[in-house]
């Protein structure tokens, strides 16, 4: 794999994971912290969710490095982002630079890998019972965005505050700091459609520096992507379903450049979104 390697996405709902199955390969692939913590949650929904996507995130690591998934070691930065620890024998297939994030949602996971960039997704249900909360969660968001949201038809703004939260929270999980980096402290300006006109980064962040895709995979499922790419680069993604037991044909999703805010960047172009 190089750096011009495409992006990886895998969406797997649990049940693309009999329950059986689920912890059966638990039991084989999960280290005894992974073991603990499940069989900490009191519901057995939840337990389910977790054991699916830890499966989910060591096949698609080891199909990618040749490490088997119970070989495959973790450790994590101080802000809690894990990572891949080498192995004491070395990468089978050498040091791809290989970065992945996980998400998941109310019975959807999604994986997304990289080679020598950084990447972040989350994943969303957009059927969720609770949009009152969530325009609670839009007073954390900038300006411009709840001035953005306010102007839709009150039947969307659940929705819109649902595009910008998942795009924050790939961004904020592509550069390792999760919640600790203010929602307000970086802007998105978004179409009535599923594309991101414009990005305005963090202060401590470099223009150009990000390629997003947000797309609906699935019915009621939103999906933000978040990747590092120098300027110029023509980043692709690979969207595959369910849990990848063996190799199957992707889907193909371009991540043309984001543009940035109007006094950097002052054309306007506008990144096609293929769902």
């Amino acid at each position: 794999m190089s750096d011009d390697a495409p992006v990886q996405l895998w969406l797997c709902r649990n049940e693309d994971l009999p329950e059986v199955h689920a912890v059966d390969l638990a039991r084989c692939w999960l280290d005894p912290a992974e073991q603990e913590r499940a069989r900490r949650f009191v519901f057995p929904a939840d337990r389910r969710q977790y054991l699916v996507a830890h499966a989910l995130v060591r096949r698609v690591l080891a199909g990618h490095t040749g490490v088997p998934e119970s070989r495959l070691r973790f450790w994590r930065s101080r802000r809690g982002r894990p990572f891949l620890s080498p192995p004491p024998e070395g990468w089978p297939r050498g040091d791809t630079g290989l970065d992945f994030n996980l998400s998941h949602a109310r019975g959807v996971n999604v994986v997304g890998t990289a080679v020598n960039r950084r990447i972040g997704v989350d994943v969303e249900r957009l059927d969720r019972d609770d949009a009152e909360s969530w325009m609670r969660v839009a007073e954390s968001f900038t300006a411009e965005e709840r001035r953005w949201i306010d102007g839709l038809v009150p039947s969307e703004r659940a929705r819109g505050v649902l595009r910008l939260w998942t795009l924050k929270e790939a961004y904020a999980k592509a550069r390792g700091l999760g919640l600790s980096l203010p929602f307000d402290s970086f802007a998105f300006v978004l179409d009535g459609g599923r594309r991101v006109r414009r990005f305005r980064p963090s202060r401590d962040d470099a223009v150009g520096r990000w390629q997003f895709l947000q797309l609906e995979p699935m019915a009621s499922t939103i999906v933000a992507v978040a990747v590092e790419a120098a300027a110029g680069d023509a980043v692709t993604a690979h969207l595959r379903y369910g849990f990848p037991w063996m190799s199957q044909p992707p889907v193909v999703l371009d991540l043309p450049p984001t543009p940035g805010p109007p006094d950097t960047t002052p054309a306007d172009r506008e990144g096609v979104i293929v769902r």
